[in-house]
């Protein structure tokens, strides 16, 4: 309107060398992984919890009266980054088997002897709920001074109900007092619990007769999970039991050919999964069977890294076979003590052969749709929720050239800040 004055705005985020973000709420792959919109001398209009405007700070400025300015002092503005992995649901850490590998046992020789995923089932068992929450919480801390708003948590340390269940009303109870978002993924199908060793398929009759329909029914979990290999769930038991995890009216998640090349991921194919985890024994035909199926492989570089496997992903051919790749941390006790996103977009570049673009947009986009989340989140345009991370790096470049330490300068989730450098978050 003619002679209108500024229009108020909750927050006017200013001061931006450059503001670094993919675009769409669909995933990106192909050449559109790498293609960012880049504004040099930017600024953020925020009103409502939503993105209002982007654009140069000389444009954006005169037209917006904010409540609120958050000054970037020269720095980069990305999305809020989204780790779409993660098992941070645990009491006790497992450093003594990160020794163990050291010596050159694997994660399987760990496993067989008792410990690996089993040594923290024993740590959440004899936990409270409330000490898991109190947990979780600090770790959530983390991953917000680390720049990420949003985070997919999975159970699956506790393979009985009643543990699952502490686990997830943890997740439920920590995500309600913090503002990092956050996706619950019931993992039941973890491992083998010690009293079902020997009776596999009673434990797999456990999990599609009582523990799926109990967990759906409490509405404690959007997606449910799998670790499909040969010396936990094979390709028959994880059918079944993501089969009757979609009928109930999860999404599908699966940890697929992370060790062996089983065949998991034309199975997550198959089933239609919102994502496929790990892959990094994924075949070509694998690779085939996901791109028809629209799966996003959420990739986790970090890893192989942290077990001292010499096998890496096939991220190049991934990319080139039509997939639209996300990256996450895989933070959990034993085979990734890690919650940075910034680690792993160095790590991806270093190890995948990703450029910055790929990277950032792997990590906040399409990580963002794997998690069914695309409409509002991964991206800073108007209409989208306002998750931006201001980091203290003239381009984005810098998040996979420089590593080592924390580039967070300040994070906006929703519009609101909620966390500043040498601050708590409010």
């Amino acid at each position: 309107m003619a002679g209108a004055g500024p229009q108020p705005v909750d927050l006017l985020v200013t001061g931006i060398a450059q503001l670094a973000t993919p675009r769409g709420s669909t995933p990106r792959t192909g050449a559109d992984l790498d293609a960012l919109q880049l504004v040099d001398d930017a600024a953020v209009a925020v009103d409502d919890g939503r993105v209002v405007a982007v654009g140069p700070e000389a444009e954006l400025a005169p037209r917006h009266a904010p409540r609120e300015v958050l000054d970037a002092a020269g720095g980069t503005v990305v999305p809020g980054f989204v780790d779409a992995h993660t098992h941070p649901v645990f009491d006790g850490t497992r450093e003594a088997e990160f020794e163990l590998r050291t010596r050159g046992a694997t994660y399987v020789e760990i496993a067989e002897a008792g410990g690996g995923i089993l040594s923290s089932v024993r740590g959440v068992r004899a936990a409270s709920r409330e000490r898991l929450e109190a947990g979780l919480l600090q770790r959530l801390d983390r991953f917000l001074a680390l720049g990420t708003t949003t985070v997919e948590a999975k159970s699956g340390y506790g393979l009985t109900l009643a543990d699952e269940v502490k686990c997830l009303e943890a997740i439920a109870a920590a995500g309600a007092r913090h503002p990092v978002e956050v996706v619950p993924t019931f993992l039941g199908a973890h491992d083998f619990p010690p009293e079902f060793r020997d009776a596999r398929e009673r434990y797999v009759d456990l999990l599609h007769d009582e523990m799926l329909p109990r967990v759906r029914e409490r509405g404690l979990a959007e997606y449910c999970d799998v670790f499909t290999e040969a010396h936990v769930f094979d390709l028959a038991s994880s059918r079944r039991l993501m089969e009757r995890a979609r009928d109930l009216g999860f999404g599908v998640r699966m940890h697929v050919d992370q060790l062996t090349a089983l065949g998991g991921a034309e199975l997550a194919a198959e089933l239609g999964a919102a994502s496929a985890d790990h892959l990094e024994f994924v075949s070509d035909a694998g690779i085939e069977a996901l791109a028809r199926a629209d799966v996003v492989p959420v990739l986790c570089p970090l890893v192989p890294l942290y077990l001292r496997v010499e096998r890496e992903v096939p991220a190049r051919r991934m990319v080139a076979g039509g997939l639209a790749p996300a990256l996450a941390t895989d933070f959990n006790p034993g085979s990734c003590y890690c919650q940075s996103i910034p680690e792993v977009l160095t790590w991806a570049a270093l190890r995948l052969g990703f450029t910055a673009g790929e990277a950032l947009t792997a990590a906040t986009l399409n990580a963002a749709c794997s998690l069914g989340r695309g409409d509002r989140l991964g991206s800073l345009e108007p209409g989208k929720d306002a998750d931006l991370v201001v980091l203290d790096v003239p381009d984005h470049r810098f998040l996979v050239y420089e590593f080592g330490r924390n580039p967070v300068r300040a994070v906006v989730k929703r519009g609101r800040v909620v966390h500043r450098r040498g601050e708590e978050a409010a």
